[in-house]
């Protein structure tokens, strides 16, 4: 078995109020006890992965230090973990974007999972690629804990793949800064009529504040 454990990176503060998408912008790694209680509760012996972007490098630099001296034998900046490209809308405000699109608008995301920005990539691309990235890192690292430190939008689609559902409908699931999401990828055929070695994929818990983990060892054990 395989588990993920995926974190969203911390607050981008200085974006100004404005779309950054996949913009390569630093975040805030000020609230220490928010990382020192990630690091109490994330597998010593695990495979570190963040995407290629600054914020989730500093944030698992963040968490590492609350590690006792811990360096990962193995990290890994995987690209195709990053966030969804926006393409021309970033840089924008959601009024500018809004006025943009004729005020069409999507109550938890910038767009439909299908519609593709100028100059970016849809939701369902984001999807299609996230998905083929965690296979590759589970055939190179198999029963290994692989800790993720990556984004909103890769979240979201790594839940997707797990729980093969359409991506407009993995728009749906709210994922904090710094919030943990912990999946398990289980080996073995996709069924007793398949040759296909796909395996499973169990959520074991989305989202989670871990300033509000008082007994999350517990419930992650």
């Amino acid at each position: 078995m395989t588990t993920w454990w995926w974190i969203r990176h911390a607050p981008v503060t200085c974006h100004g109020g404005r779309i950054y998408g996949n913009n390569d912008l630093p975040c805030d790694t000020s609230e220490q006890e928010t990382f020192r209680t990630l690091a109490q509760l994330l597998p010593r012996d695990a495979v570190w992965v963040t995407s290629h972007l600054q914020r989730t490098h500093q944030t698992a630099d963040a968490i590492l230090r609350e590690m006792d001296g811990h360096a990962p034998r193995h990290r890994l900046a995987e690209p195709d973990l990053g966030e969804q490209a926006f393409g021309d809308w970033q840089g924008l405000t959601h009024d500018e974007l809004a006025a943009r699109r004729d005020g069409a608008w999507h109550r938890f995301w910038l767009a439909p999972a299908h519609e593709r920005p100028p100059g970016g990539e849809s939701f369902n691309e984001l999807v299609a690629r996230v998905g083929a990235s965690i296979e590759r890192i589970n055939s190179a690292h198999p029963d290994r804990n692989i800790v993720a430190v990556a984004h909103g939008g890769t979240i979201r689609a790594a839940l997707a793949n797990a729980l093969g559902i359409a991506p407009e409908g993995a728009l749906a699931f709210q994922v904090a800064n710094c919030a943990l999401t912990r999946l398990q990828h289980i080996p073995g055929p996709l069924g007793s009529h398949s040759d296909r070695d796909e395996g499973a994929w169990a959520v074991v818990a989305v989202n989670l504040d871990p300033k509000a983990m008082v007994s999350a060892k517990e419930f992650l054990s």
